[in-house]
């Protein structure tokens, strides 16, 4: 239960404090004597709800390595880094990307891949991992990462979360200045927004922020498809990767900070709110699919 507050009202808390900073600054001028001005609703609400989004992604590599304690590989240490090292890099070249970043973290069984640009990435592998795989099992999970490098899918998970958050703040104004005009009808010694507006946007920006999680979790479901079979591309067969999703199935997969669980190679916190599909329909999608 923890998990699914952390990963619905991360983008909401973002927002918030944007929006008390928006307040500061005088930003959020939408309310006038004659209404809603809904031109400037649309503008504050695009710029809480793609500027939440965009501040997670551009801190979402130093935040992954702070929060989970990656250790970056700089200079291997051993042949087993050194091996990681050879593996990121040949499986970036092949899906033509900048080499990113490599870092092993302690823990159970997990692995994950962030950063705002495809050319300046991370991708960490958990000594869990490490330690329950074969080589080429870690090298289709790797694969995996790389395929969501190479996908974009950060950015694209940053754009679909920017225009969840965009509709939850105009929705939530709008039905909270609605709520609000209903209440105080009549009432004409009364201007600005009253407490019907504060309550109800309170509680729409909540359970709208959960509708819109539960979209967003779908599109990363959708992702994590795309990104198996990138890696079984990557490895020219498809094999390893479904030999890696059958070993992570019997293995209990490590946690992972908020801000990069929809990134990892494994996880889940709910049907509806699950980053990532079940390991059964994951090896099905690759087993069914063609080559």
């Amino acid at each position: 239960m923890k998990r699914i507050i952390l990963f619905v009202l991360t983008n909401v808390l973002v927002v918030a404090v944007l929006g008390i900073i928006g307040s500061l600054l005088g930003v959020n001028r939408y309310l006038t004597p004659n209404g809603l001005d809904l031109t400037r609703l649309m503008g504050y609400a695009l710029l809480m709800g793609f500027g939440g989004a965009t501040i997670s992604l551009l801190i979402s590599k130093p935040m992954a390595k702070w929060t989970s304690g990656v250790r970056v590989i700089n200079q291997p240490q051993n042949s087993d880094e050194a091996w990681i090292v050879d593996t990121v890099k040949k499986l970036a070249d092949k899906a033509g990307i900048g080499m990113p970043e490599v870092g092993i973290f302690d823990g159970d069984p997990n692995a994950f891949a962030t950063g705002a640009f495809k050319n300046s990435a991370l991708v960490a592998v958990s000594t869990g991992l490490l330690q329950g795989m074969t080589h080429e099992e870690i090298e289709a999970v790797i694969g995996h990462e790389v395929a969501h490098i190479a996908n974009g899918d950060m950015v694209t998970m940053t754009l679909i979360q920017g225009v969840m958050n965009t509709f939850v703040v105009f929705l939530s104004r709008v039905i909270g200045y609605a709520v609000d005009s209903f209440l105080r009808k009549g009432d004409e010694r009364s201007s600005g927004p009253g407490i019907g507006y504060m309550i109800t946007t309170i509680v729409l920006d909540i359970v709208l922020g959960f509708a819109a999680a539960i979209v967003v979790a779908w599109f990363s479901r959708q992702r994590e498809f795309r990104a198996d079979a990138g890696a079984a591309q990557l490895m020219n067969r498809k094999q390893p990767m479904i030999n890696a999703l059958a070993r992570l199935g019997g293995m209990a997969p490590g946690e992972l900070p908020k801000s990069v669980a929809a990134f990892g190679i494994a996880g889940g916190i709910g049907k509806l709110f699950s980053t990532h599909p079940p390991i059964e329909e994951r090896i099905a999608a690759l087993q069914n699919a063609q080559g």
